[in-house]
């Protein structure tokens, strides 16, 4: 039995045939080529479905179903992409424009985000669990919901959006309409904002070396391996977003306690690195404390894979 898995993204459609061993057996990709007409995107994600297939040395008969995570709000009752910025996509009726061009078989949706945790939940580093929280730190905050086993969507499928909690009441403006977010803060656009900040106010910063004297080559791990190097202005840098990261884990332990938060994306990549001063903060802060269970925070495991596992494994 074989799942195809659809990572939509704003630059690649990324497509995986995943076994019934959670092995991904055949791959196929094309670019997303934004803004242009769904229908045309459509047509390139179903080319990208047949180019995995055939990479897997099976057809279309031998898979049971087709999962689509996307960017943006999706209605999981109608199969409707109803709204994605970055595609560029209003009202978009996703699952029957696909099953059309892919014979009839079943499409199902749902937000990349969710995707993602779900990939991370069953095929890596929330194996064997059933309430499970995946954090991705990348140009916002991305997140997704495990309870039960189950994703959390909410009565309108846009439950999980952890990175606009507020984290600062009347704090930085964030793109949502809300002052605050955690997204402000934890992100890895947030981090650059504030590598770029501590730079201008400390010309001496080894910063400036790393990035050969243009600011504009700042990325997150500029603050990291400035630290690593023992530079005082990049030591205080870090500091300050693991506090702000650690404040967010906090809450959603507080509010959700579940067994395993995993962290994901271009900050995450720094592994231990940040997550062992983040335990401390989150043992130090949680409801909790006292508590013989706690939960477990952990790196992802699955890298850009999580979304292509994740959509494969969606159904009803």
């Amino acid at each position: 039995m074989y799942r195809v898995g659809v990572d939509l993204g704003g630059t690649n459609i990324a497509v995986g045939v995943v076994d019934e061993n959670l092995q991904i057996v055949g791959r196929g990709k094309k670019k997303t080529n934004c803004p242009r007409a769904a229908e045309f995107i459509m047509d390139d994600i179903a080319a990208a479905v047949r180019m995995a297939v055939e990479d897997a040395g099976i057809t279309l008969d031998d898979v049971v179903s087709v999962g689509i995570g996307t960017p943006g709000s999706v209605n999981k009752s109608n199969g409707y992409i109803e709204f994605a910025n970055n595609l560029d996509f209003d009202q978009v009726p996703a699952k029957e424009m696909l099953e059309a061009r892919l014979d009839g078989k079943t499409v199902y949706l749902d937000n990349d985000a969710n995707c993602a945790a779900l990939g991370e939940a069953v095929a890596g580093c929330g194996k064997g669990v059933k309430n499970f929280v995946a954090i991705t730190l990348g140009t916002g905050v991305g997140s997704g919901i495990i309870l039960d086993g189950k994703i959390v969507s909410g009565i309108n499928y846009a439950a999980g959006e952890l990175g606009h909690m507020v984290i600062c009441v009347d704090g930085e403006q964030c793109n949502c309409g809300r002052r605050g977010c955690w997204e402000r803060y934890a992100s890895a656009t947030a981090l650059i904002a504030q590598t770029k900040d501590a730079m201008r106010h400390d010309q001496n910063s080894i910063m400036w070396e790393i990035v050969d004297g243009d600011v504009n080559k700042v990325n997150g791990r500029t603050s990291f391996d400035a630290m690593r190097r023992g530079d005082p202005t990049a030591e205080k840098v870090v500091a300050n977003y693991i506090y702000y990261l650690s404040e967010g884990i906090v809450n959603i332990i507080n509010a959700l306690q579940p067994e395993i938060i995993c962290v994901g994306g271009g900050i995450g990549h720094e592994g231990e690195t940040l997550l062992v001063p983040v335990r401390k903060y989150v043992n130090r802060g949680r409801y909790s404390i006292h508590a013989k269970k706690q939960t477990a925070i952990v790196s992802a495991e699955l890298g850009n894979d999580a979304g292509i596992y994740g959509a494969a494994l969606l159904d009803e």
